[in-house]
């Protein structure tokens, strides 16, 4: 009895010794000291740990430590690692991330799930920094990257940057590799302490420089499905090329209505369609009409599981990666002229000012009267191109009016503070084998902005409508921009010269709009553009409506594209149940439970694709630049830090001149300012001056371009 007192006493004195340290983790021997526990007794000290770590009160880090869950206040995160060592945890629970020393990441890798404690807090001007506790979960198994051979053994340095140390591959592992090859290894061993993750290479890709092998191991990194599972491939073996009579029956009939498509010479998945008339009040009455992809797509079939699972079509520089079969995105789902086709129409009464007053959303049938391009709208109503204005003269009126819409209805947006974030896309064109042979702005016209007004108001009717009606849905939600990113935006643009008002503390989008127009046309237009867009949070989709801050809607979904997106699809399926009535009290609340996970996992793939669909882009930037060393550009500074001043020339690539080489001075960064000034000179350079730079250094295993600036410059 005396003894089982004893023991209980000891055990108490060990939790509380843990829960009073200050600094945790801590080692055993470092306790049993402190306990006064003989080594006669120390397999009675590790039977009374096990305890406590079975009954919750202590937890057990990888190595061996122990830690007092209650006192040391931990939380759980997902780590992001930096090509240095150190890296950052975003916490579960939201808010800033934390900064992660290099060595007390406790081996965790790039998308680890992580126990973390805080141990110094934050302020404005600097990140909380923590420590990691634990790796809870593993968040990659497998990685991507060159195959470099060593005596006996061999190493794979990673794609991805943030993985810091490279995978250690064992000789009878290395599957024949050799070095210069692209692999897909398997982690077997976890980094620990100072050792390197372990791994076994399990597809060798080809030679770095074989075509199309740099394009295939982005595919593999992101683990992006290309081909489709034969049980897809068996559900549409009958699938009928033509709409059915059976399948028309009960829609609306808007064939005898002049439709037309209006897309980029080279899209194949026309999934909207647009109508134009006038009402007899003289209203607008604009029909978007969309490919009904559920009526092929049904509810638990292996379709749409796959479907789910990808969440997206992604668009990369050579291919597409589609998120439903070509047999259904680029038949019987799209919307080919001269046939007819299934389709889910929004028809809206719009007003001269750009009110929606009445609309009708219903399952219809239609016919693509024509299928246009941007390039032929634009010269039809800007350039008023004779041979065009003779071969489209049906429809010529029609345009017309909806270029006054579109005008109708970017005014109404831009008074209520919509923001247009008005940043070029690059356009890469590549020869048959792959090559880069050009890189350009992503042209927009009235044509493509005439496209996205129409598909804005279409979006936030049908999201104002399933609001109303308080269905089971998935709001697409842009929240206000993170007070943080919001004061440093701030600073950076009033040393432009440019001010935010605020109400109450709050910024009105309507503000930003103001500040966006006032930099139009000046050198520093892309620049402040930029710097806006970082400071403002990421769309994403969710089961609660809490609007649209970038378009300053109070209402906003994705219902317009349901053949290359997930939630679009989910929105139609449900819409369609409420218009036959199918959305009973059981059903609601089943979807009501499921769509806050729907809307995780599409928010989660849209980002997969546009990780993927920017890494194949900076691979032929990259690529396009390799024969260029030695010739010099004129560019804009388009960023600044304290390793370097990266610079984006006219055609959309950006490139970084290393402080390390300048070498007429001493440069230093200033945060407050973000500028980079010279110690002797005061020299500086500012984001948006404009520079001249000579191609120093290409990179492809990097995907870094290094730049010099000319004689003139430094």
């Amino acid at each position: 009895m005396e003894e089982n007192n004893v023991l209980e006493e000891r055990k108490i004195r060990l939790l509380g010794y843990i829960e009073s340290a200050e600094y945790i983790p801590l080692r055993r021997k470092e306790i049993r000291q402190m306990i006064s526990v003989p080594d006669s007794e120390r397999e009675q000290f590790e039977g009374m740990v096990l305890e406590l770590i079975n009954e919750g009160k202590v937890v057990e880090t990888k190595k061996g430590k122990l830690l007092a869950p209650k006192t040391i206040n931990m939380s759980t995160g997902t780590f992001t690692g930096h090509a240095k060592g150190f890296g950052f945890v975003t916490p579960d629970e939201g808010g800033a991330d934390i900064f992660i020393p290099a060595n007390e990441t406790a081996g965790a890798m790039q998308k680890d799930k992580v126990l973390y404690k805080v141990i110094r807090t934050g302020d404005k001007d600097k990140k909380s920094e923590g420590v990691i506790i634990k790796v809870l979960e593993r968040g990659i198994t497998r990685v991507v990257g060159l195959y470099e051979q060593s005596k006996g053994f061999g190493f794979v340095i990673a794609d991805d940057k943030k993985i810091a140390k490279d995978i250690f591959i064992a000789k009878e592992n290395a599957k024949g590799a050799v070095s210069g090859h692209k692999v897909v290894a398997e982690i077997i061993n976890y980094a620990e302490e100072r050792r390197n993750p372990e791994g076994k290479i399990i597809e060798i890709l080809g030679h770095i420089n074989d075509p199309g092998v740099d394009i295939l191991s982005v595919i593999r990194q992101y683990d992006l499905a290309v081909e489709f599972p034969d049980e897809v491939y068996k559900e549409i073996e009958n699938l009928e090329t033509e709409v059915s009579e059976k399948d028309k029956a009960g829609r609306e009939d808007f064939r005898g209505l002049l439709t037309i498509t209006i897309d980029g010479e080279d899209a194949k998945d026309l999934d909207d369609a647009v109508s134009l008339t006038k009402t007899a009040t003289g209203n607008y009455m604009l029909g978007v009409h969309i490919a009904d992809v559920t009526h092929y797509v049904r509810e638990h079939t292996a379709l749409d599981r796959e479907g789910y699972a990808r969440g997206t079509s992604v668009y990369l520089v050579d291919r597409v990666i589609p998120m439903l079969p070509h047999k259904l995105s680029n038949g019987i789902c799209s919307l080919n002229p001269h046939t007819d086709r299934l389709a889910m129409s929004c028809m809206m009464e719009i007003d001269a000012k750009g009110n929606v007053v009445d609309h009708k959303i219903c399952e219809s049938v239609i016919y693509s009267d024509y299928r246009m391009t941007y390039t032929a709208v634009r010269e039809l109503i800007e350039d008023k191109t004779p041979a065009l204005l003779e071969e489209f003269k049906e429809i010529l009126p029609m345009l017309t009016m909806m270029n006054e819409l579109r005008q109708v209805l970017g005014e109404k947006r831009k008074r209520r503070g919509s923001v247009n974030f008005d940043l070029p896309e690059s356009k890469i064109i590549l020869n048959e084998q792959g090559k880069p042979i050009d890189i350009h702005p992503y042209e927009r016209s009235i044509a493509t902005n005439l496209i996205e007004e129409f598909m804005l108001v279409c979006n936030e009717t049908v999201a104002e409508n399933a609001f109303w009606q308080e269905i089971p849905f998935l709001y697409r939600t842009h929240l206000e921009p993170d007070e943080e990113k919001l004061q440093r935006m701030e600073q950076f643009i009033r040393g432009f010269g440019y001010h935010l008002r605020k109400k109450d503390g709050e910024v009105h989008p309507r503000e930003i709009q103001r500040v966006l127009l006032e930099a139009e046309g000046t050198e520093q237009e892309r620049i402040i553009t930029r710097m806006i867009l970082r400071s403002m949070m990421q769309a994403r989709y969710g089961a609660d409506n809490l609007g649209h801050f970038g378009l300053a809607a109070k209402y906003y979904c994705h219902f317009t594209s349901p053949i290359r997106r997930y939630p679009d699809l989910q929105i139609h399926r449900l819409l369609k149940k409420m218009l036959h009535g199918e959305l009973k009290e059981a059903e609601t609340k089943e979807y009501k439970k499921k769509m806050p996970d729907i809307g995780k996992h599409c928010s989660k793939r849209e980002r997969i694709a546009d990780d993927a669909e920017r890494d194949t882009d900076q691979l032929k930037k990259v690529e396009y630049m390799e024969d260029k060393i030695g010739e010099a550009f004129e560019g804009i500074i388009s960023g600044v830090t304290n390793w370097g001043i990266y610079v984006e020339l006219p055609n959309t690539i950006e490139g970084m001149v290393a402080l390390a080489m300048l070498d007429d001075d001493y440069y230093e960064f200033d945060e407050k300012k973000m500028v980079v000034f010279g110690r002797k000179s005061g020299k500086i350079y500012r984001l948006g001056d404009k520079v001249t730079v000579v191609v120093a250094k290409v990179s492809k295993e990097l995907r870094t371009i290094d730049f010099l600036f000319d004689d003139g410059e430094e």
